[in-house]
């Protein structure tokens, strides 16, 4: 049975002196192994971004620009479909959604995008809009946060990702991302989609300016809503890219990514720490695939999916590869020692449920 630790035996598994990484793998892989037994679960997944005009141009961010730059982009409802179709055609279970906050955009352009890919292609689950999107949708439309959530649900909303939470520690996000709303607004969506029984994943965003204290608030502040409402699906732990960010530009951080070591301790102390999650993802687009496949053995249970057309960690510099077909995420997972099973937006196991 794993041990709910308190924040000074959290903290300390971020200690390289206290707990050496070896040591925290193992216990890190025996409570995975208790949770999942050798199960890696996959999905097919593919990326959607509609635009990537933003009125926040958070200081972490290489994806967003404003309005009239060279980089600035909006996808037509039917380039939408277009990229809607190639994911069907590909197989895919999945559509991620995700976009820049656009004030220029109308409440009923995210419920339409919705509704009109969901009828168009019922066979994608739609797993869509971060708990910022989420607020900010109530905010233009003078709806709670309930009542927008039921009617993207209606549309053929299925799940939330669980992008927009960076740090949950406000110190922290009026420094990387200080116009977004602030940590009780992402805590209290996904507290309210998980109570209309949307479920959720996730995250944290790390290797910036955060402290590890800050980190295992942020651990901390999910265990707590995690306990109360049981709605979080995985943790996806996103090792920070600086390239073409403000934060790097401005001189605020150096150019140097998280190294292996960092993310597999990350890795494995999210899988201790959060010991009522039934997964934590090693999101290859983030790490590097040699790196997620090691985390394979440090408390991971999920290597994402074969994650078409994602644009947000590219931009930042990832150099990962634009897709991984199934074959190839499948042998990664069986050359970990483990047992690959593709599954849906909600961890039924695809053919399983007649979906493949």
């Amino acid at each position: 049975m794993s041990q709910i630790l308190n924040f000074q035996e959290a903290l300390e598994l971020f200690d390289p002196q206290k707990t050496p990484l070896h040591e925290l793998g193992l216990r890190a892989d025996a409570l995975r192994k208790e949770l999942c037994g050798e199960t890696v679960f996959f999905n097919v997944n593919a990326h959607l971004n509609p635009t990537n005009v933003c009125q926040y141009r958070c200081a972490l961010c290489a994806f967003s620009t404003d309005r009239g730059t060279k980089r600035a982009y909006r996808m037509t409802m039917d380039e939408m479909l277009a990229k809607a179709e190639e994911a069907a055609r590909a197989n895919c279970s999945e559509l991620h959604i995700v976009s820049a906050v656009d004030p220029e955009l109308p409440y009923a352009w995210y419920v339409d995008q919705v509704r009109t890919i969901h009828q168009a292609f019922p066979q994608l689950q739609i797993k869509a809009f971060t708990a910022v999107e989420i607020a900010w949708m109530a905010e233009i439309s003078g709806k709670s946060i309930a009542e927008v959530l039921m009617e993207l649900r209606l549309a053929g909303l299925m799940t939330l990702p669980g992008g927009g939470a960076e740090i949950l520690v406000d110190e922290v996000r009026k420094v990387i991302c200080a116009k977004k709303p602030m940590s009780e607004t992402w805590l209290e969506v996904h507290r309210t989609a998980h109570k209309l029984g949307i479920p959720s994943t996730a995250t944290i965003l790390y290797g910036h300016i955060e402290t590890p204290e800050q980190r295992v608030e942020h651990l901390m502040k999910l265990r707590e809503l995690q306990a109360e409402t049981g709605g979080f699906m995985a943790l996806i732990p996103l090792a920070f890219h600086p390239h073409s960010t403000p934060l790097f530009e401005g001189g605020t951080v150096s150019n140097r990514k998280t190294s292996a070591e960092d993310d597999l301790r990350m890795i494995a102390a999210s899988r201790i720490i959060l010991h009522n999650f039934p997964h934590i993802k090693a999101y290859w687009i983030s790490l590097g695939i040699q790196t997620a496949q090691i985390a394979l053995a440090y408390g991971a249970s999920d290597l994402d999916g074969t994650v078409r057309q994602e644009k947000i960690h590219h931009d930042a510099g990832s150099k990962t590869p634009e897709c991984l077909s199934v074959e190839e995420i499948q042998a990664l997972i069986r050359e970990a020692g483990r047992v690959p099973v593709e599954r849906d937006s909600i961890y039924r196991p695809r053919n399983a449920q007649g979906m493949g």
